[in-house]
Order: C-alpha cells, then structure tokens, then sequence
C-alpha cells in the first residue's frame, strides 16, 4: 500500500489546473464539551433539502477534499463540511481517534439543529462514517464510502508502514513553513485557488498526522460491516494505489444492498480527476438518497 500521504500530495501539483468553482465561506462552531471546529454550510435547492455532511480525507481539510463537489451536491442537498480534529482548524487535542471523529461530526449536527443526515466520507472520511453509523445509528439516513476500506494493517508490509509512518511524516514536515497557518486566514480561493489549496493542505500539524496514521491503522470494521442497515453507496477509485480497488470492492460486497460506482482516477480524485469523481459521486449520493426517501415513506 502506497503511504496515504504521500498519494494525497497529488492533489496539490506544481502544475495543472484545480475545478473552477465557487469555494463557500465557512465559520467557526463551538461544540459543547468537545472544542472548537471550522464548518461550511450550504443550502440546498429548498429549506427543507436533505442534509450530507462530509468527511474529509488524511491531512486534508473539510473544503480541500469537497471543494470541487460542493456546487453540484448543493442541487440536491444542504452541503456542510467540517474540518476533523487535529486537521486544519478541527478541534485540538491531545489524542486522535476515529470513535472522536464521530462523535465531533454527531455534535455538528446537534449544534445545527438536524436531526438526521447522510454522510459521506473520502479515505480516512470513510472510516469515521463508518464509525458514526456504529456509534449514531439513529443519526444516519444513509453513507457513501469514497476509496474506502474496513481494514487496514492485512500484511507485513502494511503493519510497518503504520508502525513507523507517524515517525516519518514528522520528521519530513518538520522545517515545513509555519507562516502557512497564518496564510490561512487571509487567502482567498477567489484571488488565488492554488495558494489557497496549498495553505489548506500544509495547516495539519506534523505530529497530528502521525497520530491519524496510528489511527487509521487500527481501523477494523470488518466484524461488523455486515450489519449495516442504511442506504450505501461505494465510491472506487479504479487506479488508487494507497487502498486497492479490489479491497474497497470487497468491503462493498460485505455491506447489505451497496451500490458500486467507479472512478477512472487515483487516490486524489475527489480533486484532480474531479471532472471523473463528481458525476460518480452524484450518481452515489442520489442512488442512496432515492432508496433513504423510501425507507423514510415506509415507516
């Protein structure tokens, strides 16, 4: 498996053109008892649009990894994206875990007034969606899980890599500029989306990446994936080297009734092949959206 880190990269190259789109303006939340953290809310085509929320991959913010998605899930859906803990300006703490990072999104929801939504997570997103269902079944009305996976850590090759990337990732963004925090808070996407993405990608802290990288590491799902019972939907990118597609296809099969969509692209497609990963992610969220509306007419 490829380093999650280093396949994330690629959404920031040197050259090559990032979406052309409108990057909404967010605000800071306060959720009780758990801290601080930076939202995106965008209405939908009504006021009583269902709501996604989505979860953003490794070392990535809420707007970084759904920034090119945003608009054409706003015809359907009241958009909101959050930036996790110990990522951008997410809650900080001291510890990381993805059981947190469920529970950060659930508080969301609580502080905003709603009552259910779908979710949708990319990479280490997909892992904490699958936690919310675990943790907030009666919050969730359906998931779509992008280059996605119930388990990591299945060779010797992967134990070592998370058993020593924490370590790495520190070392190499060690002498990484701090004025990019700063950066922040003054870029605007409209003046300069390039600048504004790579201050965005470069505001997770050193040590936080190595404590998700020890996280996601320990994600195991596998026991229980099976008794998901919402809506879902699994988005694969057909050339991602940091989770094989086959072992994405393999947790889709082991969830009940998951829809399958595919993505000509890698691992940083929800960016640079967006042109690719939109249409497969709409195709996704109103797959689960139509069968979650019959659910809801049943009961």
């Amino acid at each position: 498996m490829r380093p999650l880190r280093r396949d994330l990269s690629s959404m920031l190259p040197s050259s090559g053109r990032l979406p052309d789109v409108e990057v909404p303006a967010g605000h800071f939340v306060d959720l009780p008892e758990r801290g601080t953290t930076f939202i995106t809310d965008s209405p939908g085509p009504t006021p009583d649009a269902p709501t996604i929320l989505l979860l953003h991959a490794l070392s990535t913010t809420g707007l970084l990894t759904w920034f090119p998605s945003i608009p054409a899930l706003t015809k359907r859906f009241r958009v909101i994206t959050m930036d996790q803990r110990l990522h951008g300006r997410g809650i900080q703490s001291s510890e990381f875990s993805l059981r947190d990072c469920a529970d950060d999104a659930v508080a969301v929801l609580d502080v905003l007034g709603i009552d259910k939504a779908m979710f949708a997570g990319y990479s280490m997103g997909s892992l904490v969606a699958q936690r919310v269902w675990r943790q907030h079944p009666d919050r969730v009305g359906g998931i779509v899980l992008c280059a996605g996976t119930d388990q990591f850590q299945t060779n010797v090759a992967e134990r070592l890599f998370h058993q020593s990337v924490g370590v790495s990732f520190g070392r190499a963004r060690r002498d990484m500029p701090a004025e990019a925090d700063l950066q922040r808070t003054s870029l605007d996407p409209k003046d300069d989306l390039r600048r504004w993405a790579i201050a965005e990608f470069r505001s997770t802290r050193p040590a936080a990446v190595g404590r998700a990288v020890a996280a996601i590491g320990r994600h195991h799902t596998k026991p229980w994936i099976r008794e998901i019972d919402v809506p879902t939907a699994v988005v694969i990118p057909l050339r991602d080297k940091a989770i094989p597609p086959e072992r994405q296809r393999a947790m889709a099969q082991r969830i009940p009734g998951a829809t399958v969509h595919e993505v000509d692209g890698g691992h940083s497609s929800c960016v640079m092949n967006a042109d690719q990963f939109v249409p497969a992610l709409v195709e996704a969220t109103n797959t689960v959206l139509a069968r979650w509306t019959e659910n809801t007419k049943a009961d």
